[in-house]
């Protein structure tokens, strides 16, 4: 069902199946007899415009698209067929009831001059921007645009979800440039998409992904605390902490069991979040579950993005999972785990080193509640057989190793020094 709480041009109406006139609510109520399709629903044509439909109606159609399990897609603000605009004072007309928000934008706007022909209220864009009527619009000025008050987020409600889509992605230097403003977007936005509609594909969703480090065990083949062992002047632990943290993961989790306080020492002050495992002696299952509980705090969601109401995992994408034995982890490892992720939302995305399945392992958020049905010393291998695993074939055998014992320490420093 497609509605909008603006005008829509006429020229819209043939891309429905079906358009139906709301002069009333009893006008509408016959779309029960005839669900297929898409069914354009609007107020009365005026010229060349259809008008909004009333708040009566719009109220009748919410509860039925929920009573029959519906998606309804209210437009709620136009563009006049330009790929960039900034809201009026009126706009953009955002009913309570909504669950998510949707920014389209056009890339094509990018690189072009700051005026009518590109943008909507063109005085309004520059006054958000920081940009002088003329001046060639920038990916900077646009993200400033998104992410004001004014401008992308305005009368978007705290508790919906919000999203921006990067349309008009059609060449590799505009989805270079969309990736660009990627990383500041998704401090205030739950997802970003690069799409081409007109190729009516999606190059890339970027949704902010989570590092859950496993260090809760008691080290017994090792002999001593292995997390707290000198790799390079300093803790294990803290090392691959701060590995996750230049990677951009986000929120970081350090899941802590056996002598918790001391491994919660070697990394109080790094911008991480604690997990206690009380039940670590069942094994790595019980790990897993610690760090994914931790995710559905709101301390885990920024302020200004609370999380979506029918998602458990808020605005999350998936998480790696790092061991703490593992301190010889990269920054780039991850990052081309996150950006196969991004291209394929494949479910669990895993290194390939040498033929051999290597660490650490994304796994998407749809993985979540298989996760934490797991149980004893079981790790994320455990529900393979329920996903699709994709492999990212990668080069350093490093990755195949970890320190068990201390001839496997010995070996990795080796290898590595």
């Amino acid at each position: 069902i497609v509605t909008a709480t603006t005008h829509l041009g006429t020229w819209q109406i043939p891309l429905a199946d079906r358009h139906i006139i709301a002069r009333r609510t009893i006008h509408i109520e016959s779309i029960e007899n005839d669900l297929h399709g898409v069914i354009l629903i609007t107020g009365e044509i005026e010229e060349d415009r259809t008008q909004p439909i009333d708040d009566t109606a719009l109220s009748w159609l919410h509860a039925f698209c929920g009573n029959h399990s519906l998606p309804l897609l209210i437009e709620a603000d136009g563009s006049r067929q330009k790929p960039l605009k900034a809201p009026a004072e009126h706009e953009p007309v955002i009913p309570d009831f909504i669950e998510q928000v949707v920014q389209v934008v056009g890339l094509t706007g990018l690189g072009k001059p700051l005026g009518e022909e590109f943008v909507h209220r063109p005085e309004i864009f520059s006054r958000l921007s920081g940009l002088k009527l003329g001046e060639v619009i920038t990916p900077e000025a646009l993200a400033r645009i998104l992410m004001h008050p004014n401008g992308g987020l305005k009368n978007i409600p705290e508790r919906v979800r919000r999203v921006v889509l990067l349309n008009q992605a059609d060449t590799p230097e505009l989805q270079s440039q969309a990736d660009n403003i990627v990383k500041n977007l998704l401090s205030t936005y739950d997802s970003v998409h690069i799409d081409s509609l007109k190729e009516e594909k999606i190059h890339a969703v970027r949704e902010p992904i989570a590092g859950i480090i496993l260090a809760a065990g008691e080290s017994q083949r090792f002999g001593q605390l292995k997390q707290l062992i000198n790799w390079r002047g300093e803790p294990f632990i803290r090392a691959v902490a701060k590995t996750a943290l230049e990677a951009g993961l986000s929120p970081v989790i350090v899941v802590v069991g056996a002598h918790a306080k001391q491994v919660e020492i070697a990394v109080e002050d790094l911008p991480v979040q604690i997990a206690q495992n009380s039940e670590w002696q069942r094994g790595q299952a019980s790990s897993i579950q610690a760090g994914l509980s931790i995710l559905t705090t709101p301390l885990c969601n920024s302020v200004t993005s609370p999380p979506f109401p029918s998602r458990k995992w808020g605005r999350l994408g998936g998480s790696i999972f790092l061991l703490a034995d593992q301190p010889q982890i990269t920054p780039p490892i991850l990052h081309a785990l996150i950006d196969k992720h991004a291209a394929t939302l494949d479910p669990i995305i895993a290194p390939l080193i040498l033929e051999q399945r290597g660490n650490p392992v994304l796994f998407d958020r749809v993985t979540f509640p298989d996760l934490m049905k797991l149980e004893g010393d079981v790790g994320g291998r455990g529900i393979f057989s329920k996903h699709k695993v994709s492999y990212l074939p990668w080069h350093d055998d490093s990755l195949l190793l970890d320190a068990d014992t201390p001839e496997h320490y010995q070996r990795l420093k080796d290898l590595l020094e």
